[in-house]
């Protein structure tokens, strides 16, 4: 075990990112417990509206991600300090991403439907960061061998296709697997092969005189958001909280 936290960890310069990430897990669940017990008016945390203004923790969360980030850079990759700077960054991290969608959409929708990007984002974050700790790199540069490493042309090839598979993804209207695919080439390559979705702007383009593909598109789309759909759902809410249900509104009178 200690040769190989050793090898993979401490000599790559790693335990700065794994810190980070741990921080950054830890502060998003503390925080998602502290809110719903604010919401369900349990414990003794309220709050912080000095003035009658509501402080969100997006605002502490920003100043600890700039100080820890610049900290980090200044810090290098190795000792106490880059450590610490490491923690705090990931902290601020934790608090800003676990209100994303608020800066998303410039309104308090932590407890709506739109609140979920949050989740997803953080989510999302935890998955990238686990796969560059795992020693995943941008664009599939891991995946060349010692001749391509040392010939530019094979770096600069291997970047560019796997960085148009990505982008073909991202027209597609696969955001999550576009993401994802920077890192795994794989999951890029399924991702620009397969039917875009039906809203997506590669879909508008190329699908709209092709009938038939516009037609699987569409039923695939609908096939996977069924299947997905619930269980997506059920897993956001367990990690940040259902979010309010809105009243369907009612007969006029």
């Amino acid at each position: 075990m200690g040769h190989w936290w050793h090898t993979n960890i401490t000599e790559p310069g790693k335990l700065p990112l794994l810190l980070a990430l741990a921080a950054f897990v830890l502060t998003f669940a503390v925080t998602r417990t502290i809110t719903r017990m604010i919401r369900a008016g349990k414990g003794p945390f309220r709050n912080i509206t000095p003035g009658g203004v509501h402080v969100h923790h997006v605002v502490p969360g920003v100043v600890l991600s700039v100080l820890g980030g610049f900290g980090a850079v200044a810090s290098g990759q190795h000792g106490v300090t880059a450590m610490v700077f490491a923690v705090i960054f990931g902290v601020g991290a934790g608090l800003v991403l676990d209100e994303f969608a608020l800066i998303l959409h410039l309104d308090d929708v932590y407890w709506t439907e739109q609140g979920r990007q949050s989740v997803e984002m953080v989510v999302l974050t935890t998955s990238l960061v686990l796969l560059a700790l795992a020693g995943f790199s941008p664009f599939g540069v891991d995946e060349l061998t010692d001749e391509q490493e040392n010939g530019r042309l094979g770096l600069v090839l291997t970047m560019i296709v796997n960085f148009l598979f990505v982008l073909i993804t991202l027209f597609k209207g696969k955001a999550r697997m576009a993401v994802v695919g920077a890192l795994v080439p794989f999951v890029a390559l399924i991702g620009a092969l397969r039917l875009a979705r039906p809203a997506s702007p590669w879909a508008k383009r190329f699908y709209g005189r092709r009938h038939r593909a516009r037609a699987r598109a569409v039923l695939r789309a609908y096939h996977h958001d069924v299947r997905w759909a619930g269980p997506r759902r059920r897993f956001q809410d367990l990690i940040g909280g259902a979010p309010d249900r809105v009243p369907l509104p009612g007969p006029k009178p």
